[in-house]
């Protein structure tokens, strides 16, 4: 088997260097690139250096050089840059993984249209475990379909600039699509002051931002007598680098579509 030859966005950032750790750790993946935004201080840098296992890879600032040096790029950086990283790949046929979060409806068109030229899995959280729980909210939702409010909390770091998260508004989609409603009509994303009473046909979204916390996610299923939470923690980004690790190789095997992480691990 040919080893995967991996890009790797942001490679200097936090998530960047777990993507990298978990690059050189797999042993059908070779990191063909490493890549960050010109002025960052990591550049010229052995990539692998970051993680203790040198690797003779020089992070670039050059996107266009190390994606046409790839099979797949695994970015996980800001809309602005990954719609740019999402237009070279296109260019030179390269797979991307999108871990980016905050896209506006402009910019999902925009991936949606790369798709049709080249594989893309776009999903708001790469971890199998937080997957898992999709399909657990789906079937929850459906059997607790009346009687029940639902409240979504999140919580992360005091660095995450959108909110709610990705992955909560997900969870938000997967419920809403479970009960037949439209989240966009019936989130609700804050409460102050007087309110009135609950409308049973809400969704509550409630968020924290604080410390270090790498990302904790909570549905709660509120009945009369009892409730019903589903969530997930997170206690380092490895999970999501695996997980991209995994949709990486998902895509090697596809030529063109869009695709999320319940394609990657079979759960439709």
């Amino acid at each position: 088997m040919n080893a995967l030859r991996i890009a790797i966005a942001g490679a200097g950032g936090r998530m960047g260097r777990m993507l990298v750790e978990a690059t050189l750790k797999d042993a059908h993946a070779t990191l063909a690139a490493a890549i960050d935004q010109p002025g960052a201080a990591v550049l010229g840098k052995d990539a692998g250096e970051m993680v203790g296992a040198p690797c003779g890879v020089a992070i670039s600032s050059d996107s266009d050089a190390g994606i046409a040096q790839a099979s797949c790029l695994i970015d996980f950086t800001r809309p602005e840059g990954t719609l740019q990283h999402l237009e070279s790949c296109r260019r030179h046929g390269t797979a991307i993984v999108i871990g980016t979060t905050g896209f506006d409806a402009v910019g999902k068109k925009a991936i949606a249209a790369a798709a049709q030229d080249i594989p893309v899995v776009f999903a708001p959280n790469m971890s199998v475990g937080v997957n898992v729980v999709f399909k657990l909210l789906d079937v929850a939702a459906r059997i607790l379909n009346e009687g029940y409010d639902v409240e979504v909390v999140e919580a992360h770091h005091r660095q995450k600039v959108d909110a709610p998260s990705g992955t909560a508004l997900r969870m938000g989609e997967v419920v809403a699509h479970a009960l037949g409603r439209d989240l966009g009509d019936c989130a609700i994303y804050g409460r102050q002051g007087v309110t009135g009473e609950r409308l049973p046909s809400t969704i509550g979204f409630a968020t924290v931002r604080g410390g270090d916390i790498v990302g904790d996610h909570d549905v709660l299923f509120c009945g009369l007598g009892e409730r019903v939470e589903i969530g997930h923690r997170a206690s380092s980004r490895m999970p999501y680098a695996l997980g991209s690790l995994r949709a990486a190789h998902f895509l090697s095997r596809v030529k063109h579509g869009l695709f999320d992480m319940q394609d990657v691990l079979g759960l439709r």
